[in-house]
């Protein structure tokens, strides 16, 4: 396998099985696709585990989360991290947001040396369709902004970023929300002269259950990783 795939899940069983079927169809680089939940009764695994007897994959992996508190994103795809064997990974969330078809895209630009490949909707070609208005306004700003302070991609929030995995070795996530920590790498990279890429892409809003981000709880966290890139 050459690349992983972390999928953090909760409570996802309504979307798993579109997303893994958009994964199967549209993705051509070898991969495992690595499932992390927090609880043993998320019915998610259920649905999982039939889907991967049923056509016999040997490409999927349930995993528990076992990093800090063994809640929450940012522990999932740590545990996520820690699980690979593979040198490249990519994260991407259950909900059918995020733009699979990129993905062999980005895959060759990280063969190319780019060290981290971010899905830009604020780019030339990238585009957002639906999600709540003050979010998108701040995610636009805060990209925008920091692309113009030197920062090389149009969107670093969006959590749908490919990344070399030494980086890690070196980049220790410190975030405790949500998906900030997506900011916190990338500004931490950008940091450490790592070489980062952007393709343009398409967000969806979720269609079937409830979002995880929370802004109001997040905002502040998300301004540390932007006053970061400003100050040091």
């Amino acid at each position: 396998m050459n690349l992983s795939i972390i999928i953090p899940v909760y409570f996802e069983e309504d979307n798993i099985l579109p997303e893994l079927e958009e994964i199967k169809k549209k993705v051509k680089t070898s991969y495992l696709i690595i499932i992390v939940y927090d609880l043993d009764n998320d019915p998610t695994i259920g649905v999982v585990k039939k889907y991967i007897k049923k056509n016999k994959y040997k490409n999927i992996l349930l995993k528990k989360n076992n990093v800090g508190s063994k809640r929450g994103v940012i522990n999932a795809i740590k545990t996520g991290i820690n699980v690979t064997k593979t040198n490249t990974i990519v994260v991407s969330m259950a909900d059918l947001s995020d733009d699979i078809g990129k993905i062999d895209k980005m895959y060759q630009l990280i063969e190319k040396g780019f060290d981290i490949v971010c899905a830009s909707r604020y780019m030339k070609g990238g585009k957002q369709i639906g999600g709540p208005f003050f979010k998108s306004l701040f995610s636009r700003l805060a990209g925008v902004s920091l692309f113009y302070l030197g920062l090389p991609t149009h969107d670093p929030t969006n959590a749908f970023k490919m990344y070399r995995k030494s980086i890690f070795n070196r980049i220790k996530i410190e975030s405790n929300g949500g998906f900030e920590y997506s900011l916190e790498v990338i500004v931490k990279a950008h940091k450490n002269g790592y070489k980062i890429a952007e393709v343009p892409a398409t967000w969806r809003d979720r269609t079937t259950g409830k979002s995880k981000f929370k802004l109001l709880k997040w905002l502040p966290k998300y301004l540390r990783w932007y006053w970061y890139l400003l100050v040091n």
